[in-house]
């Protein structure tokens, strides 16, 4: 039987669920590769991953390394379980790439930084702090993929990111009390006038440097984005808030670090991503993202309870140290 040569596409929330299914699949298999479409991301210096992981621009890999292989793709939204809320992405893929039948409990991806990876991580969060004037540390990742900037205007047509008037009302509270990190390629106002309490919105296009950030951050706030999956892999606390997509599939609602506020609870319809082309059920699930006043609340108290106490910063003080992930 010839060894394989995996293709993974997409986006690094998709390579970080992965991650389990290779590390099971090197178990018992030394002779394989894993191309990387979208970059190697989070392969990349990982303990067992890395030495298989090749971009697909690596000079002369289809003479050295595809050829003698058979090209698999997997694609776990094309699993009957997934797309029936029976397993999570995390499973789908295992599914996939090592062939079980039915969905199995994995351990949380592991992922590895380099020394200098963490440290500018590390940095950022404490002049964050310094500017901020808090030392409790929440990272929100408000938008997701999908997520599109017409003329200003910020919107998600897969109902899958917070609206910005949402996002901002959630925002003003926090930064009171809380140093706040707002992880978002797209510039926001929140237009409280309250300038006294800022919060940060560095552009920061590496995204092993945020996990850096959220490994260090004390809470983690997101919707259906990469940023949860780090923070699961880095045991960081989560709020996480779910309109379009079912939660069974794509977070952690077993994972006793995560809060999930489900939005589109008996409202939402499945969306055959990677599947159909129809648009029918993004139309449908147009309003799985909006909040009522109870919902910020609940996403508030969440965040709040997590959290703890608010501490302004001191004088003089150390940067917090936690470790740089797994």
């Amino acid at each position: 039987m010839r060894s394989k040569a995996f293709f993974i596409n997409g986006g690094a929330g998709r390579v970080i669920t992965s991650i389990p299914a290779f590390e099971k699949y090197a178990e018992t298999h030394d002779d394989f590769i894993i191309v990387c479409e979208g970059g190697m991301n989070f392969y990349k210096s990982h303990p067992v991953l890395h030495k298989y992981a090749y971009d697909n621009w690596h000079k002369d890999l289809f003479e050295d390394k595809i050829k003698d292989r058979d090209c698999v793709t997997p694609e776990p939204y094309r699993r009957w379980h997934y797309y029936n809320q029976k397993c999570s992405i995390a499973q789908a893929f295992d599914m996939e790439i090592n062939g079980t039948e039915e969905p199995r409990d994995l351990p949380k991806p592991t992922i590895k930084l380099a020394k200098h990876e963490g440290i500018q991580g590390l940095q950022l969060v404490d002049e964050a702090i310094k500017v901020t004037g808090k030392e409790k540390v929440v990272v929100i990742q408000p938008f997701g993929r999908g997520v599109m900037d017409e003329g200003g205007y910020i919107f998600d047509p897969t109902s899958r990111s917070f609206s910005l008037g949402d996002i901002s009302k959630i925002v003003n509270d926090l930064k009171k009390d809380y140093c706040v990190i707002i992880m978002s390629e797209f510039p926001f106002q929140t237009e409280d006038g309250e300038s006294k309490y800022p919060f940060i919105l560095p552009q920061i296009p590496d995204v092993r440097i945020w996990t850096s950030i959220i490994n260090r951050a004390d809470h983690f706030l997101g919707c259906d984005s990469v940023g949860q999956h780090i923070a699961a892999a880095t045991d960081t606390s989560v709020t996480a808030v779910i309109g379009s997509t079912y939660p069974i599939n794509i977070s952690y609602p077993n994972d006793n670090q995560f809060d999930i506020i489900d939005l589109g609870e008996d409202k939402r319809t499945f969306s055959p991503i990677r599947l159909t082309m129809e648009d029918y059920a993004d139309m449908q699930n147009d309003e799985c993202m909006a909040m009522t006043e109870d919902d910020i609340a609940s996403v508030l108290k969440s965040c709040r309870d997590r959290l703890g106490k608010p501490v302004k910063k001191k004088e003089t003080t150390e940067t917090p140290t936690k470790g740089f992930g797994k």
